[in-house]
């Protein structure tokens, strides 16, 4: 697995990205999804000012296009991230006792007798696992990502979510939104130019935080704020993933991390899921 390490500069910019994000800078507290502009005046003709307006895709919202191939860069936790932990280890992680009891029990022999070797890949756990992102647009209003650590895919739906059905599944059900600070939506049809993706997955069938069994349970929510970041004409994504479950943590598990642009798909190398 690649590792790369950014220049100062950049890692200064994404603790103070972190800053904003997880202190509750109006950026966050004030953001506003956006919405097509409402006509003005009541009653008026077909297609005039007060027509009501067709929905904006998530597409013709996006302030970014996060379409690409990225590779994840492992500058925080390289111990944590790169190599499965020791038995028992939950570093930095608020787990409760209930959660340090399934920690005490894990036995991947047993996770892969099972057929749950994938319980380190789910949503919950996946993005802090090296390798690789494929992001593509599946339709105006879905975000299609495949990661390349586990063979997994994620979907992330624009609007309202339709009726969840079936059992819940690694990834999960994603619903997105694109949320902009105060002044950057623009005017009338005018394209937004600052911005962030937000995605909020529930349904989540219970996986591990870390792959050495730190539990999150069916009811915890992950919310994702994903932004686009630019230094010296090299793109980067900076994800912050916060992990909420009643079940098993004392208070939601918050981390950053970043992703950087590549040129093409080399390196591209999908792996099934390893218990180990």
């Amino acid at each position: 697995m690649q590792l790369i390490v950014p220049s100062s500069r950049f890692q200064v910019r994404v603790l103070v990205l972190f800053a904003v994000l997880v202190l509750g800078s109006g950026f966050v507290v004030q953001a506003q999804q956006a919405a097509p502009p409402a006509g003005r005046g009541q009653g008026a003709g077909r297609g005039g000012p007060g027509a009501p307006q067709p929905p904006v895709s998530g597409r013709a919202q996006a302030p970014f296009d996060p379409s690409g191939y990225w590779v994840s860069m492992v500058t925080d936790d390289w111990r944590y991230r790169m190599l499965t932990p020791p038995k028992g280890n939950a570093d930095y992680i608020p787990v409760n006792a209930e959660a340090r009891k399934i920690m005490d029990g894990w036995d991947p022999a047993k996770d892969e007798a099972g057929g749950e070797a994938c319980r380190g890949y789910g949503a919950g756990g996946v993005m802090r696992l090296p390798g690789r992102l494929h992001i593509t647009w599946d339709d105006d209003n879905t975000i299609k990502m495949d990661l390349d650590t586990g063979t997994q895919t994620r979907r992330f739906s624009f609007g309202a979510p339709g009726a969840a059905a079936g059992e819940p599944a690694w990834q999960g059900v994603s619903t997105a939104r694109w949320m902009f600070p105060p002044g950057a939506r623009g005017r009338g049809a005018e394209k937004p130019q600052n911005g962030q993706l937000v995605v909020t997955t529930t349904r989540m069938r219970p996986g591990y935080l870390r792959k050495n069994g730190i539990p999150y349970g069916p009811d915890a929510t992950l919310t994702e704020y994903f932004v686009r970041l630019v230094d010296e004409g090299q793109e980067y994504l900076a994800v912050t993933t916060i992990v909420d479950d009643p079940q098993y943590l004392l208070q939601p598990y918050i981390k950053t991390s970043e992703f950087k642009q590549q040129p093409d798909a080399s390196g591209w190398n999908p792996t099934p899921c390893s218990a180990r």
